[in-house]
């Protein structure tokens, strides 16, 4: 299970917009569904504010409300998140590429973006008899513990990798690099061999192997990702992870497309 997303303080959000946004920020994987009660505990806004925000976004079809008066988000919000030119532009060059990655080996594929600290997860494609993974898309993780975050970290501007470094680094397992020196060297090694590994720093059954996608300007945008039980030998599937990587490359460059990072 994912942990749920704390509890956020009763504060002074003023304009109306940032108080939406905080209500459906409420929302995640553990809470797919909520009363209004439950909204404004997890939103930290008044229940008033939830009442008639949700009344309102019930009506335009951002949420959904069924008949035990739990709220979801609706369909109407997935409409207009389709229409981001960095999701639907890259997942539509990768697909084939992520498919091809799935077919070859029937493990859990996964591409991935950076938003700020964190790795965005876009797409992603389970293996029916692979290990289990956290994985889903639109799940958020941070960007030290996997390997689709290990490669855009290693990628990033030096400024962001101090960011990350001064931060807290969280820890789900024994083996999650929380040490800022040891995961410069990681991020070192990660652009001398081209692909990161991330072993057993989410879940202590499980490695990752990812390489990095880059764009018309050569810039890493996104990355994709194999995740496979933790006694796979990296070095036996990051050839095809490597390849899959430079394949979406090679259709970003042709197409002339200069993602947003």
């Amino acid at each position: 299970m994912l942990a749920a997303r704390p509890e956020r303080p009763r504060d002074t959000v003023r304009s109306s917009s940032a108080r939406v946004f905080r209500l459906l920020d409420a929302f995640n994987s553990a809470a797919k569904g909520l009363s209004l009660t439950e909204m404004s505990r997890r939103s930290g806004l008044p229940l008033t504010t939830v009442h008639r925000f949700a009344h309102e976004l019930r009506r335009l079809g951002v949420l959904e409300c069924d008949p035990d008066g739990h709220y979801r988000i609706g369909l109407r919000l997935w409409e207009i998140a389709a229409h981001s030119p960095r999701g639907v532009g890259l997942r539509e060059a990768a697909m084939p590429f992520l498919e091809d990655l799935y077919e070859a080996t029937h493990e859990n594929v996964q591409l991935a973006v950076r938003d700020a600290h964190d790795v965005v997860y876009i797409e992603h494609i389970a293996g029916r008899r692979a290990v289990g993974v956290r994985t889903q898309v639109g799940l958020r993780f941070p960007l030290h513990a996997t390997g689709v975050g290990l490669v855009l970290l290693a990628f990033a501007d030096e400024a962001l990798q101090d960011e990350v470094m001064n931060a807290p680094l969280a820890g789900f397992t024994p083996k999650t690099i929380q040490d800022p020196s040891l995961l410069r060297r990681k991020l070192a090694d990660v652009r001398q061999q081209g692909f990161a590994v991330s072993d057993r720093q989410v879940t202590m059954d499980a490695l990752s192997v990812a390489a990095p996608i880059r764009d018309a300007e050569d810039a890493v945008v996104a990355a994709v990702s194999l995740v496979v039980t933790a006694n796979v030998s990296p070095t036996a599937i990051a050839p095809a992870v490597v390849a899959a990587g430079r394949g979406i490359s090679r259709v970003l460059r042709n197409a002339g497309m200069v993602l947003e990072r």
